[in-house]
């Protein structure tokens, strides 16, 4: 049986990291374990290519090494959204045209979009350029909600990590679950992560209200744990409901409803990193009442579980 070819398209400076999460899966010998790809890389001038990590990786195959390729992986691009040299993604789209299934990782979908791969379909890169890609490319669907994204012809992950996450689901879609858990076995991960990136993305930055409304968010953060319904906030702040309904709006973007949700699911996040307390007590510290709801919540605002969310990031020993 021939092996599947899979083609890793590199770019200066490359990613070490992007390019591994592919070799890895793809390009790793393992005892025991059958081979079923063959796995090389090129680019687009043959040569020494610098790295992000400052060494040189030394590449003798150009493009013409995509024309067999069954898989072409583009692992990242660097500086993010910078224009592909057009020979790259008319390269691209041959390969597409063939048949060649076409993979980017992380940063790499910016590319695969600018070669009008992604145009009217759903794709993700890293969280911190999901808002770029989606400026730039308005005619792409930006998910900075999952892991990755496989159409079949076409596929993207989310940035780093979930790289490996989307390679292992090829190997899952090509032969089955069992080799699959095997190649991650040898590799000490898991066959399936739990949750979507927005675990992983930053909490936002603490909101910034003029001198109206600065001192009743103070108040209202050192008082999660009791009801703050908006008539309580209201007069607390010595406004109506509606005139206070309103200045979230022009000066935070939201409702105080969600603004709260917002601060209980940030709360939670920091009680689950850095305490052993049980769900059901961070639930009403927070004041979202109790495990089902924090769960719930958690799982609409981060795609995750709390239990999930804190073997991932739990200090507490």
């Amino acid at each position: 049986m021939n092996r599947h070819r899979v083609v890793a398209l590199l770019s200066p400076p490359q990613s070490p990291f992007e390019l591994a999460c592919a070799s890895e899966v793809f390009g790793t010998v393992r005892a025991g374990v059958k081979p079923y790809y063959d796995f090389r890389v090129c680019t687009r001038r043959p040569g020494p290519v610098p790295t992000t990590a400052g060494y040189q990786l030394l590449i003798q195959d150009g493009l013409s090494a995509l024309e067999g390729a069954d898989t072409v992986v583009v692992p990242g691009w660097q500086p993010v959204g910078d224009p592909a040299p057009p020979e790259v993604l008319e390269a691209l789209r041959r390969a597409h045209r063939r048949g060649s299934r076409i993979v980017a990782i992380c940063t790499g979908a910016f590319v695969l979009a600018q070669a009008g791969l992604l145009d009217g379909r759903r794709a993700t890169t890293h969280w911190a350029s999901t808002g770029q890609l989606a400026a730039e490319f308005p005619e792409v669907e930006v998910d900075p909600d999952v892991l990755y994204v496989d159409h079949g012809d076409v596929a993207t992950s989310a940035g780093t990590g979930a790289g490996i996450d989307l390679c292992l689901h090829l190997v899952r879609r090509d032969h089955g679950a069992a080799y699959a858990a095997r190649i991650a076995r040898s590799m000490v991960l898991p066959p399936h992560r739990e949750g979507s990136q927005l675990q992983y993305a930053e909490p936002p930055a603490p909101d910034r209200a003029d001198g109206s409304l600065a001192p009743l968010l103070e108040w209202a953060n050192a008082r999660l744990d009791s009801r703050l319904t908006l008539d309580r906030l209201a007069e607390h702040a010595g406004l109506s409901s509606r005139t206070l309904a309103r200045r979230f709006t022009q000066q935070l973007g939201v409702s105080p409803g969600q603004w709260l949700l917002r601060q209980r699911i940030d709360a939670a996040r920091v009680l689950l990193e850095q305490t052993d307390l049980p769900v059901e007590a961070i639930a009403t510290r927070v004041g979202l009442a109790s495990a089902i709801n924090l769960r719930r919540r958690f799982r609409d605002a981060l795609g995750t579980t709390p239990g999930a969310y804190r073997r991932t990031f739990g200090e507490a020993r």
